[in-house]
């Protein structure tokens, strides 16, 4: 099989690719409240532009798929559209990111689809920080997309908190609650894209990751999985935290991962605007020999890292618009 190694030696296998870029929720780190930059839902690949272009894709090496948003739950049909990506030859994982809000009906239609990860984001257990961090009072309904995915079989269910200035102070009862329930906890370092997102309040993981480690007796760790963070868990293996520091600790030389966002767009970094529009090649009537050339030649530009701390204003765009 073809691999895709881009020019700093990193082999590519692992793509994020947003179904949506409508959310119920308006995360000030990710939508915030008044956004109206939305793709029309013209400009958004179908299902079977989606299904050729993830089948490509794996042709030459892409083994993991997570599906993203926005919410992905709100894309219509998406456990049809798990079945298909499900059934193309070379994919070994799908995964999902999820705010949860609609998991606790579709838990286990997901699950039979093909999805075999979940990972939800939770950034607080108080009622008033949920809503003011996500902008609308959700709290029992994550909490009920949590326990449905439990029911449905999915293990570990991975809890993403993205820590700021708003939640830091609940990093330890997060990870006390966590453990009692079995889920992987994984903390977050907030990204500056956008300006609401830098509003929020950096907090440097390093410091926190210390701590939890004396408080907790935890030891290092593997898990298993495509992402970028690096883990510590109990030492009799119930209990897992992962911290994913882009900014205090940047993985870029380990990175395998690209975005595409709902329009067909792939981005090569997080923290870059390289870019490639798949989309209109493919509504031009791009081969699928030219598809796969193109695919080559956007590896190839993967940057070698990103800019967070040096051009911390280089990004405009949200990351809901970039997919997770």
């Amino acid at each position: 099989m073809n691999k895709l190694i881009d020019r700093f030696g990193r082999r590519i296998e692992y793509l994020r690719f947003s179904v949506t870029d409508r959310c119920d929720l308006r995360c000030a780190y990710c939508m915030p409240e008044g956004f109206k930059g939305f793709e029309e839902p013209a400009h958004w690949l179908t299902f079977d532009e989606i299904e050729r272009l993830m089948g490509l894709f794996a042709s030459l090496g892409m083994k993991r798929i997570r599906l993203t948003g926005g919410e992905p739950l709100l894309r219509r049909n998406i456990v049809g559209l798990v079945e298909r990506i499900a059934g193309l030859p070379g994919i070994e994982d799908i995964s999902l990111s999820t705010n949860a809000t609609q998991l606790a009906g579709m838990a286990g239609d997901l699950r039979r689809a093909g999805v075999s990860r979940l990972n939800v984001s939770l950034d607080s257990l108080r009622p008033e920080s949920v809503a003011k961090i996500n902008g609308r009072p959700v709290l029992d309904k994550i909490l009920a997309g949590l326990e449905a995915g439990r029911a449905a079989g999915f293990a570990p269910i991975k809890v993403n908190m993205v820590v700021m200035r708003e939640n830091a102070d609940e990093v330890d009862a997060i990870v006390a609650w966590c453990m009692r329930r079995g889920f992987v906890l994984r903390l977050i370092e907030l990204m500056p894209m956008g300006d609401t997102a830098r509003k929020m309040g950096y907090v440097d993981l390093q410091p926190v990751k210390a701590r939890l480690q004396q408080r907790f007796g935890l030891i290092d760790t593997v898990m298993t999985g495509g992402g970028p963070a690096r883990y510590l868990g109990t030492p009799d293996g119930n209990f897992t935290v992962g911290f994913i520091t882009p900014i205090s600790q940047h993985f870029c030389a380990t990175c395998n991962r690209v975005r595409m966002t709902v329009d067909g767009v792939l981005h090569l970094c997080l923290g870059q605007e390289d870019r490639v529009d798949f989309r209109e090649m493919m509504r031009a009537g791009a081969s699928d020999t030219d598809l796969l050339c193109a695919i080559r030649r956007a590896i190839d530009m993967k940057p070698e890292r990103h800019e967070f701390i040096e051009a911390p204003q280089k990004l405009v765009r949200f990351m809901s618009m970039t997919g997770g």
